[in-house]
């Protein structure tokens, strides 16, 4: 088959789909659903409904209590353990946490890569991920797993090793768009590269040259480029800055928030980081050894932190004042300063949105400590 031929049958199914969309919901272009009128769509056709018509009230990505194993037997371990949290459309959720804390394998969970030990994985309230011996089963056609990749791109934490050394700016940029055939001919193909090259912050005449001829932060925009280029719905952010300068750092987060204005992304940012955190997100998911330990609105975690893991991240933050950096006390976190022996734990809603892993006991001190704040 030619790809002349592939593109007009891929560009058919895509027509079909989305037909089939307002048929069923019997919706015009550009209204917006609600969540009774989602409902009403059968999960296969809410997969190919356009963003711009998914209802701002529902999750668009849903994590329900996933474990991530990694080895057998004896030698088995558990990254990560019952976590859940939601993403809603047009949000940026950060996961905080420090390294090994599971952050990075629950995004390669959300692309496909981890398999998941117990639990699963919701796109526009489609099952895109579930373990073995899960009741909500994947089912998806190889058209809507292949939409699906288009869908949710991945940045990757180090951009010199996520790039093809061997393969020039052009290759790499357009290598999607020739995988998922999103043009009609070659004129097309190079408007696209030419103008996400530009959006980023590159130049047309880069498109030659090699990743290794590189900074670390035009590399890291070149990895932005591949994933904005694809026109996707949701993108996984691991860490993309944490490999940067600090000079830098602040031009790639504006990149960032620029394409997710202009395009309505949402994001799911991976970090460590704090700081750089309440700059860009809605909401913070703060995560200690593979369990979740801390949710809530980013002002509302910044001012009012309950859990000591937090309270010990937040100490963390550098202070720009030399002085007050050196006099300034670091609270350390210790994991056995907690008894769950009798009394377990569990993540619990302590004020509205801003959840808190504790037993009964831990609950009712945070619900004290957080009512004596206000």
């Amino acid at each position: 088959m030619s790809n002349e031929e592939l593109i007009n049958e891929e560009n058919s199914v895509n027509n079909v789909s989305e037909s089939e969309v307002k048929k069923e919901v019997n919706i015009e272009d550009g209204h917006v659903l609600t969540k009774e009128e989602l409902d009403s769509l059968s999960p296969s056709k809410a997969l190919a409904l356009p963003l711009n018509q998914y209802p701002e009230n529902k999750p668009l990505l849903e994590i329900k209590d996933i474990d991530i194993v990694f080895g057998r037997g004896r030698k088995k371990f558990k990254a990560v353990s019952d976590v859940s949290f939601n993403i809603f459309k047009g949000q940026t959720v950060s996961l905080v946490g420090e390294s090994g804390s599971g952050k990075t394998t629950i995004g390669r969970a959300i692309v496909g890569i981890n398999p998941l030990g117990k639990g699963e994985i919701l796109y526009k309230g489609q099952c895109i991920a579930a373990s073995k011996d899960s009741k909500n089963k994947i089912n998806l056609t190889r058209h809507q797993r292949h939409q699906l990749v288009r869908k949710i791109q991945m940045i990757f934490q180090d951009p010199a090793a996520s790039l093809n050394e061997r393969a020039t700016i052009e290759y790499i940029i357009g290598e999607g768009l020739d995988n998922f055939h999103l043009y009609k001919n070659k004129e097309e193909r190079m408007e696209k590269i030419e103008k996400i090259i530009t959006d980023v912050g590159l130049l047309p005449e880069h498109l030659t040259r090699y990743p290794h001829e590189f900074s670390g932060g035009q590399r890291q925009r070149v990895g932005i480029a591949r994933s904005i280029v694809m026109s996707p719905e949701f993108i996984v952010c691991d860490e993309p800055i944490s490999a940067l300068d600090v000079s830098i750092r602040a031009q790639v987060l504006n990149l960032l928030k620029k394409f997710q204005k202009e395009m309505g992304l949402t994001y799911l940012f991976i970090a460590h980081d704090l700081s750089i955190v309440r700059f860009i997100s809605d909401k913070v998911v703060v995560i200690h050894l593979g369990k979740i330990v801390e949710i809530a609105p980013t002002e509302e975690l910044y001012k009012h932190p309950l859990h000591p893991y937090t309270k010990s991240l937040m100490s963390a933050i550098p202070i720009p004042d030399p002085i007050l950096e050196k006099n300034k006390k670091l609270f350390v976190y210790n994991k056995d300063m907690h008894d769950y022996s009798v009394d377990k734990p569990s993540l619990v809603e302590v004020v509205k949105d801003h959840f808190v892993y504790g037993n009964e006991k831990e609950i009712e001190e945070y619900k004290s400590l957080r009512e004596s704040q206000q």
